[in-house]
């Protein structure tokens, strides 16, 4: 029983130093990898080393398909290119097993003595996290040391030897089961290095530990598959084909294994190495094999696993062509549909807060936090489409219009998680004290609001527009909307001063939705200074707002009172 723990420990204890490599690789270069992936998709065996390289570096071809599936999902990438990064993610994992093979005792103690000083010494940087990538290279070296010192015992036990003598008599069986262990184990590198393990200790020969091997693969591509159940078609597709890949590769090799096995025992070499170099091996000419293949299984997974009929689903992006990038002028069009589709959204967050704010409905509040996930998510969805427009070249008129939309769109999302934060203190300091705002106070704020409405569709006509007289309009908004603020403030002290009751009440709340709709004003009116600067008319509109700004706050400190 000790010696079974000791090999459940050891495995546990090489998936942790798995987990610690990749999370932290991915935390110091996830976006880079991100980038990599997605760049490297229009030749399919760029694609392919592509994968080979990304999982070399996350010592997972899980990390790998998991990143991919993400791509494949929100339509990055084609299902055809993805599998192709499957193929080299399987070849990359390969190499990591053939790497921690190797007699390399000594190093698991030095990198783990090494990762720890680093991590300690240089918290919250880049060498935290090489740190962390150091000890879990080590841990993994030492969890297959332990491994090693647990397997030896049962070469001596009579009850393991028949056990495993029963499988070697069924390769299905030894397949079956090396699939099972890959996906409870969560790591089909760390079965391979057990079956290498057991090989090298003489529990199992190679007439067993082929069939695992090949049941350690079917087992990784299984794993994809279960992770991604719960996920849409477009994400499903990948794992399937990348483990219809794997059952047509251990459908031909399967029939030969007794052949391979006895081959490879006459080859002299040992038969720890014969069980990594079959692995290896397995998994290139599956490679070789299936690459002229993943334009077809792609087609017969879209079949397998035909996309949902289009429901009204508010938060997926409409007007974002992925045929429109080739030609900027028209894909950053198609962008700036989409960003005046989020300015909707967010007209509509506007619309619930006032609501409310009048009526203290919940449901108001949960419309908002609703339709920030689709502000969230169509953000997203623009951003990601902007970075692929940059990378053909543009020119001047272009680049500034690509620097319009997305400044626009980062002001768009920005101005909703402003008001889920003022709807989330509308139900936390009102709706559940039940309080309300004076008369004379809710007034104030539905005045504010409504110049707010029509300030974000003017800030979406000058847009559009680029209309210089528009842009000006709107910066002479913003200043009249300062002054209606402070002046909304005074009236506020003044009714604070004659001790009514629900503008004490209601204080903290008031000044804070005065102060965050101030904000959102700030953000639309921010697309009109682009305009204006290249007109030439910045320096006089921006310094009459800001002097005049000033000249109000000026007032108020020689008034003897300080803004809360």
């Amino acid at each position: 029983m000790l010696t079974l723990l000791n090999i459940l420990s050891g495995i546990a204890l090489l998936v942790w130093g798995t987990y610690l490599v990749r999370t932290s690789i991915l935390r110091v270069y996830g976006a880079e990898l991100r980038r990599f992936l997605s760049v490297n998709v229009d030749n399919r065996f760029m694609a392919m080393l592509a994968g080979l390289g990304v999982t070399s570096l996350l010592q997972s071809s899980t990390a790998t398909a998991l990143l991919t599936t993400s791509f494949a999902g929100s339509g990055l990438i084609a299902t055809a290119p993805a599998l192709a990064i499957m193929l080299g993610a399987d070849i990359g994992t390969s190499l990591a097993a053939l790497f921690l093979s190797r007699d390399l005792t000594w190093l698991s103690p030095l990198l783990i003595f090494v990762g720890v000083i680093v991590f300690l010494s240089k918290q919250r940087t880049m060498a935290e996290h090489m740190g962390r990538v150091a000890i879990g290279l080590g841990l993994m070296m030492h969890a297959l040391q332990m491994v090693v010192a647990a397997a030896r015992p049962l070469t001596q036990n009579d009850g393991m030897k028949a056990i495993f003598t029963t499988l070697s008599g069924d390769p299905m069986l030894d397949v079956v089961i090396a699939a099972a262990v890959t996906v409870l184990a969560y790591s089909s590198l760390a079965v391979v290095l057990l079956v290498a393990t057991l090989t090298v200790s003489q529990v199992i020969g190679l007439d067993t530990a082929l069939p695992l091997v090949i049941g350690a693969n079917i087992g990784s591509g299984a794993l994809a598959v279960l992770m991604t159940l719960k996920s849409s078609a477009e994400v499903r597709r990948v794992p399937l084909g990348n483990l219809l890949f794997k059952l047509i590769g251990a459908a031909i090799t399967l029939p030969f294994i007794h052949m391979i096995a006895n081959y490879a025992r006459d080859s002299g070499f040992g038969e720890s190495q014969v069980v990594i170099a079959f692995h290896l091996i397995f998994n290139v000419a599956l490679a070789a094999m299936c690459i002229g293949l993943v334009k077809t299984v792609a087609d017969l997974t879209v079949k397998f696993l035909p996309s949902a009929p289009l429901a009204r689903d508010e938060s997926r992006a409409k007007h974002l062509d992925p045929l429109a990038l080739a030609t900027p002028s028209l894909a950053l069009t198609c962008a700036s549909r989409e960003a005046l589709r989020v300015g909707d959204f967010v007209e509509q967050m506007l619309t619930s807060l006032g609501q409310l704010m009048k009526h203290s409905h919940r449901a108001s509040a949960d419309e908002i936090r609703r339709l920030d996930d689709v502000v969230d998510s169509l953000y997203k969805q623009v951003k990601f489409y902007l970075t692929q427009v940059s990378r053909t070249p543009m020119s001047d008129k272009e680049s500034r219009r690509w620097t319009d939309i997305i400044s626009f769109t980062i002001n768009l999302e920005q101005v909703g998680d402003i008001i889920e934060k003022s709807a989330n203190d509308v139900v936390h300091k009102n709706i559940d004290r039940n309080r309300n705002f004076s008369e004379a106070g809710m007034h104030e704020l539905c005045d504010l609001h409504a110049r707010l409405v029509a300030n974000l569709r003017l800030s979406m006509n000058v847009f559009i527009n680029n209309d210089v007289s528009d842009a000006e309009s709107l910066v002479a908004e913003k200043v009249k909307f300062r002054e209606l603020e402070l002046v909304n403030y005074e009236k506020h002290l003044v009714r604070l001063a004659e001790h009514t009751v629900q503008s004490i009440e209601t204080s903290s709340l008031h000044l804070d939705l005065m102060r965050d709709l101030k904000r959102i004003n700030s953000h639309f009116c921010s697309v009109a200074y682009p305009i204006l600067e290249a007109a030439g008319a910045l320096s006089v509109s921006r310094l009459r707002a800001v002097a005049h700004e000033r000249g109000e706050d000026a007032a108020i400190t020689d008034g003897g009172r300080q803004r809360v």
